[in-house]
Order: C-alpha cells, then structure tokens, then sequence
C-alpha cells in the first residue's frame, strides 16, 4: 500500500509539473526540428515496410519492419556523414535511395545527392550514382564505376507479375544551361546502365512516363517555347500534343496511366479554374467532359496508379486534401478510415490495391497534429488486428496545444477574390496582435490545410498569423494567377494589406501587427513597410528579394541560378521589363525606397544563397543605413535559399520571436 502512495504522490507530482510546463510555449525546436519519421514505403508486395528515421541518432536511417507473423525490424543503412533521402522499393528485396547532409546547410551542394541501392537486410549495398561535391562513396574508398552526379532518378517502374524487375529509370541531364534530359536504365544490381531503345525528340528537358517506366509524354524547351510530345503504347513514334509560349501552354501534363490513357488539366473558361480531363487522341484535344472539377480551384493533384491498368481514383488539393477514388473497394476503405479518424485527413497509400489481400499505409492528420501513420491489412497476420498504428510523425507535439487553421475567401478592394489562412489559438479571445506572414514565390500557392511550422510557432508566441493567397498565386484560377504580373508592389502589395484589414475589422487581430515572409515573402514585408507605414509596427524580412534590378538583370559580379531563358522571356512578363518599365520598377524595389522604411526591421540571409543571393541584404543595408534605420542583421553561413541546419532554423526563430515581442508585446 505505501507503494502505492509513494507512486500516486509521483503521479500528481509529475501532473503538476505537466501542468505548469504547459502554460509555457514550447520551445522552438518542437517547431523546427526535423520530423521523428520522415518516411514510409510499403514494399510492392505489401509485406515490409521501409521508415527512415534519426530513431534516436545523429543521422537519418533506414530501417524495415517485417510485416508478417513474427516480423522483426532490420536496420538497413546507417551513414556517418550523410542523411537517407527519399527511399523506393525496387522490388521486395532491394531498396534504392539518395543521400543528403542536413548538418552541412542549404547552400552546400546537395543538389545532387546520388544514388545507392541495398538489400533490406543491409546486404549488397552499392553506390550507383556520385554526390555532388563527395567523390567518394561512405566507406571512404573510391569506385570509378559511378555514374557521375548529373545522372537523376526518373521513375521506379511497378513490378509486373512474374516478374524479377531488378531496373530503374533515371536520366543524364546536361551541364549547360538547357539542362537537356537522356534517359537511361540502371540495373541497381550491377550498376550497368542500357537504352531506353526510344527516339528522344530534341531538347527534351522533361520526362512523363505510365506505371511500367515507359516514356509516354516527352517535354520540350527552346528559345523561350516549351512544347509536350506523346508515345502512346506500342507506337515508336513522337506526335506533336502543343507548341506555345513559356507563359500560354493550353494544357498542362498530369500523369498517364498504366492503360495509355493520358490526363490533362485545362481550364474550359480562359480566366477559370482548371479541371482534370482525359485527352482526346482522335480529336487532339482535351475531352471537353472532365473527369474532376474543384470549383473555387484548380485541380492540382496526382493520379493514383498501381500498374495494374486505369487509374484506381484523383488526390487533388482545394483547401484541403482529398481523394476522389473511382475503385468501389478504395472508396470503402477511405469512408472506413475517416469514420475510424474524424477530423483528420486521411491520405491513403496502398499495396493490391482494391484486392482481397490488400496492405494500405494512412497518414492521418490535421491542422494542429503533423500526422500519424497506420497500417490496414485486409487480410492481418493471426492476432493481429486489421488497423495497427506505427507511429507519430513528430512525438514532440501536442495536438492540444497547437493553433487552428481556417480558411477564407474575402474581397480584395477592387472586388476580386482574395483567399486568406487564418491561424489562431482555439483558446484565444478577442483580437490579438497580428503576424502578417508573406509566402515566397510568388507564382505558388501559400499554404493548404494541416500543421505547419512557422505559422503555429508564432501562434504559440501569442499571435494571429494572416496569411493571404494574393493575386499571382497559383491553385485559384488562371485569372488570379495572371493578375499579379507586372503587379510586384502595387495590386499584390494592396491584397496583403486588405488581408490585415479584415481581420481587424472581423475582430480577429488588433491593431498591433507586424509582417514578416521569406524570398517573395521577404520582398513584399519591405514594401508593406514602404507603402502601408501605418499598418505595421516591425517588419522580418529573411532571403529578402530586395533589388529589382538585379533580380531582372542580373550582374557579372554577383552568382544566382537565375536561368537567362527565365530573364529573357519569363520576368520582363511576368515582374517588368529593365529597360520599358524602368520607371515602375524603381518605384516598387526596396533598395531604391529605402530611405520610406521606418519601421523596426529584422534581416536574415543565407551566405550561400544562389537564389536571391547575400548582396540584395548588403545592399538594402547600406540604404537603410544611409537612410538612418540600421536593422537587425544576421547572416548564417552555408545556408542557401531557406535554413537547412536545425539549429539555424531554432536560431533564427528565437531571434524573430524576441523581436516581434519587442513591438508587438503579445
């Protein structure tokens, strides 16, 4: 009995503290850290399963847990100075995957991160293709054997029945600028490499294949015009799909199924949304019925295949994920999940799909929990059930205690439609002092509904994060998209601000805001500061496009990878022209506007960034300085075009956080 006290004392002892551990936010790192699992794979037969995961070390692994009767987990690969990256079963008894080093930042050259191949067992591993920048494979020993590292992974085909596919698809991508794309196979056994035995049509910079590998839809990109090309099945022969402008292809590449059929989205209306339909060989054109429409989106999703013939249903993305399944069993097996996890979205992957012995993997989540991962066997080992969990995508996260996501459309101040995320503690009440936080880009959507970082870290910090989908941003209609060209500053800056007024005057945020936002999102905080002073009180602007001229033009003594195809034909489009639109271009880049911001102002940049490289920030710095505003600087060396090195991630956090507190006093 006095066991039993002295372990309820300890019990209430421990909730006590729980307790009070919670009215603290959580540290940084539960936000920035990298995720416990970061991969699952089921096998192609459904009976293993591939994690890669620290598991407790310095390094991301890979691992295999046996699904079957008495299965027993296998660590596969364990690398000292490297991290596993996107594993891939090439049949149930070899793995391939590449290899990155998240210790070494963004900037280093990971770009190229090679290609190994292993047993499940850890047996028969082999380096096929070489790291960018690492000559040697990981034992230190050297294999003149490699494919060099401008060689990447294509496609891995689905097995067929009766088969032992041993091959995986990758192509050789040339060192100029085209970047044109051979393709070739790789025996992951041997390391030996053979034809695809297919006429590539010239300038090929892209690839489409079916389930099985075979090169369906070739790619094309000349001289400011892109072009698709079609193989159908049993053909040898390209046919010509279209030719256009970089900007005005009309229809986009979707998939191709392993029945030959291709999908397509286009949008029936010239400023619509963009629906999924199947193409027309005979007429050469998109059937006009589609097969998925997402009113208020465009579709932007995957079809899903399993090498068995046509496709088993659509995952599409509208505010949230969803799976529109046209197989009557994964119909089933979906509505059985999301009646067993309400609330959640649950994202299905399987194995003998539809079959009577078919494996599936869901990842169940939501807005205020990353994820867990569960197992479906149709058919369980004896005693075992059919749902078995396998574990949680970050442990460190407390689903109660993380920030709902909500979704809304508003009207801009010209009338048009401005879509708007919203992240706010359920707890909260009344209006709260306001991030308004500025996605990249631009030309991407901002965000969908589920956890993300950035945006429950400051919630957690006290605030309401606003988040708008401005003009430029894609996912919302061909008309949203193109009414942000030549609007940097201006019709694109108006919509971020509206975004803040609304929800000041839906009582959602106070009048205490800052705007923060990396790259585009850095860009368009400088010009919130510049052209709405009254609006916010601070401002963090981190990789900060920051000058426009050398955005559009470039210079003999600063290194991006700004491709001249891009500044050629894409940006005088879509941001101005150097020369014809001077004068606007002037009026909206921050280096030249410097001396309007008055406002606090945080700065941070990656010493290696390629994409808006360091002197934008030294630039700016030396005009806020000459202007009498010296902002806060910080540099992270190594780092690229985001923060690749937790503690960079945690650093930079703290450092935002202990800023915006500063002014907006949460």
């Amino acid at each position: 009995m006095e066991t039993l006290k002295r372990c309820a004392g300890a019990v209430a002892g421990f909730l006590l503290v729980a307790s009070a551990a919670r009215a603290a936010p959580p540290p940084a790192e539960v936000f920035f850290k990298d995720p416990g699992i970061t991969e699952a794979v089921l096998s192609p037969s459904g009976r293993m399963l591939a994690v890669t995961s620290a598991l407790g070390l310095k390094r991301i692994g890979l691992a295999v847990f046996d699904l079957g009767p008495g299965g027993k987990p296998m660590r596969t690969v364990q690398f000292a100075d490297g991290d596993v990256w996107r594993a891939h079963w090439v049949n149930d008894g070899r793995l391939i995957f590449s290899v990155v080093d998240l210790s070494d930042g963004s900037g280093r050259p990971n770009g190229a991160p090679g290609l190994y191949a292993v047993n499940p067992d850890g047996s028969q591993l082999r380096q096929l293709v070489r790291r960018m920048g690492r000559p040697f494979i990981s034992d230190g020993s050297r294999d003149d054997r490699l494919l060099e590292w401008n060689h990447r992974l294509l496609t891995v085909p689905k097995p067929r029945a009766g088969e032992a596919n041993e091959e995986v698809l990758i192509t050789e991508f040339s060192l100029d600028e085209r970047h044109i794309e051979t393709p070739l196979w790789l025996n992951t056994r041997t390391g030996r490499t053979r034809s695809t035995g297919v006429d590539m049509p010239r300038d090929t910079v892209g690839w489409v294949t079916d389930g099985r590998g075979e090169l369906r839809v070739a790619l094309t990109l000349h001289e400011g015009r892109r072009g698709a090309l079609w193989r159908g099945p049993g053909q040898q022969d390209w046919q010509p799909l279209y030719e256009s402008g970089l900007l005005d292809a009309p229809f986009g590449i979707n998939a191709v199924d392993d029945a030959g059929q291709l999908y397509v989205t286009r949008a029936p209306r010239k400023d619509g949304e963009n629906v999924l339909s199947l193409y027309d060989f005979e007429h050469h054109a998109p059937n006009a019925k589609p097969l998925v429409v997402t009113p208020g989106f465009d579709v932007n999703g995957r079809v899903l295949n399993d090498g068995a013939g046509a496709a088993l249903g659509v995952r599409v993305v509208t505010d949230a994920e969803s799976t529109v399944w046209f197989n009557p069993v994964m119909k089933a097996l979906q509505q059985e999940a999301d009646v067993r996890m309400p609330g959640y979205i649950n994202s299905i992957s399987c194995r003998r799909c539809g079959q009577p012995d078919m494996v599936a993997l869901v990842r169940a989540y939501s807005d205020r929990d990353p994820g867990e991962l569960w197992l479906y066997q149709a058919q369980p080992p004896e005693g075992e059930k059919n749902w078995r969990p396998v574990g949680r995508v970050r442990n460190e996260v407390k689903p109660a205690e993380m920030a709902q996501l909500d979704f809304q459309r508003i009207k801009a101040r010209d009338g048009a439609d401005l879509p708007v995320w919203v992240t706010r503690s359920p707890a909260a009440k009344g209006a709260l002092p306001a991030v308004v936080l500025v996605h990249g880009g631009p030309w991407v959507r901002g965000s969908v509904w589920g956890w993300h970082a950035e945006a429950q870290f400051l919630a957690s910090r006290g605030y309401v994060v606003i988040e708008p989908e401005f003009r430029g941003s894609t996912g919302y209609g061909h008309a949203h998209y193109k009414a942000g060209f030549k609007q940097f500053g201006q019709a694109m800056q108006d919509d971020v601000a509206d975004a803040l007024r609304w929800a000041q005057a839906q009582g959602i945020a106070s009048d205490k805001a800052c705007i923060a936002g990396s790259s585009y999102g850095g860009y368009s905080t400088l010009m919130g500061l510049i052209k709405d002073p009254e609006l916010y009180r601070c401002g963090v602007a981190w990789m900060a496009l920051a000058d426009l001229d050398l955005y559009l033009s470039g210079s003999w003594w600063v290194n991006d990878d700004i491709s001249s195809t891009g500044r050629k034909y894409s940006l005088p489009e879509m941001v101005g022209d150097a020369e014809k639109d001077a004068a606007m271009i002037a009026a909206n880049s921050p280096v030249r506007q410097a001396a309007r911001i008055k406002a606090p102002l945080l700065l941070a940049f990656g010493e290696a960034d390629r994409r808006v490289p360091l002197a934008h920030g030294e630039r700016l710095r030396k005009a806020l300085r000459e202007a009498g505003n010296d902002p806060v600087w910080l540099t992270y060396p190594g780092e690229g075009h985001g923060f690749g090195i937790v503690k960079n991630r945690v650093d930079f956090a703290d450092r935002m956080a202990a800023f915006l507190a500063q002014y907006l006093q949460p």
